[in-house]
């Protein structure tokens, strides 16, 4: 709020590697895909309680499975809310459950803000719906002027993975989803995706990486207090929000959660367990022999025109969260 070690995904090391001698121009975020155990039970509640719609379905992309280092087939299905989309999978072998217990600040906690027209209705919604369960520990919460003065719920859906609830108060105004709110069925108050957001242990390390990405920093903020408390159903929430944007104005934004404390890390396992979320964008790759994707050193100041590569990338933060990069374009250089 701005409205932001687990390594639970599997798959070898080599699959898994952050691509050298690779430049990466992160465009937008496409979707956001979670392991689920049941395709049409999570259908169903994604569908009738949260109001997205099915656009696809079919066998999983073999070609991303292997980078991912998927050793069997899923089945997924394509969901969209507004301009949003979300991927469903359900993985021929199943890994372990989402961990019970989990909490707000656990290092493999990745949710997605839901932007509602009207918070009342979303939240009556979801209480008069199976197969939830609440994070937020008193309903809705109203955070302070400082924290944006937003109203937003936290919950889980039927397999565990976090979801929020974000309400935009009328000032500031926000002028995305205000326009979207107008032409709105009145019945239908869930209007798109804001953002996904990921626990990191280290604001700092995680800010290298989606640098290197070719995310920019769109805000920052430092929450804590009584509200954020019950929100994350944590005993005293602190938290550095770092929010986070693509080229492109479209798609959804990526926020950082850097609590203080952080949370547990998560025991490496399978990539099929149904913790291990992974976020597709759409990037522009290019590779050479003299070109290297910077970290923590400063780009270099030229740049020869890129080998486009055509391959699709998967790479992991430094807390174990996974990125699927797929290439749509050539660049016309580097951006500052």
């Amino acid at each position: 709020m701005s409205p932001w070690s687990g390594r639970g995904g599997g798959g070898s090391a080599s699959a898994m590697r952050e691509p050298r001698n690779v430049w990466v121009q992160a465009q937008s975020i496409l979707s956001i895909t979670r392991v689920v155990s049941d395709l049409g039970r999570a259908e169903s509640f994604y569908r009738s309680v949260l109001g997205f719609h099915s656009i696809s379905g079919g066998p999983a992309d073999s070609q991303v499975l292997r980078a991912l280092g998927f050793g069997g087939v899923a089945q997924e299905l394509k969901m969209r809310l507004g301009a949003e989309e979300i991927v469903l999978a359900q993985v021929e072998a199943a890994g372990r459950p989402f961990p019970v217990g989990g909490s707000s600040n656990d290092l493999w906690f990745q949710h997605l803000a839901i932007v509602v027209s009207d918070m009342d209705a979303a939240y009556t919604r979801i209480r008069s719906s199976a197969g939830w369960q609440a994070i937020s520990t008193e309903g809705p919460e109203t955070l302070p002027q400082s924290s944006g003065g937003v109203r937003a719920f936290k919950f889980r859906d039927p397999d565990g993975h976090p979801l929020e609830l974000l309400w935009f108060p009328p000032l500031p105004a926000v002028p995305k989803w205000h326009d979207r709110a107008r032409v709105a069925r009145a019945d239908e108050p869930f209007l798109g995706i804001d953002h996904s957001a990921l626990s990191v242990s280290s604001a700092r390390r995680s800010l290298a990486f989606y640098r290197s990405l070719g995310l920019r920093i769109a805000d920052e903020s430092l929450n804590s207090g009584p509200e954020q408390s019950r929100l994350d159903g944590l005993n005293e929430a602190r938290v550095r929000i770092t929010s986070l944007r693509a080229a492109a104005s479209t798609g959804p934004g990526l926020e950082l959660l850097a609590y203080r404390p952080p949370g547990r890390s998560l025991e490496r396992g399978s990539g099929t367990d149904l913790s291990t979320d992974w976020t597709t964008l759409s990037a522009v790759m290019a590779g050479g022999a003299e070109e290297a994707m910077p970290h923590s050193a400063a780009p270099p100041v030229r740049w020869s025109a890129p080998t486009l590569l055509k391959k699709i990338a998967v790479v992991r933060d430094p807390d174990g969260h996974r990125f699927v990069l797929v290439s749509h374009g050539a660049s016309s250089g580097r951006p500052a």
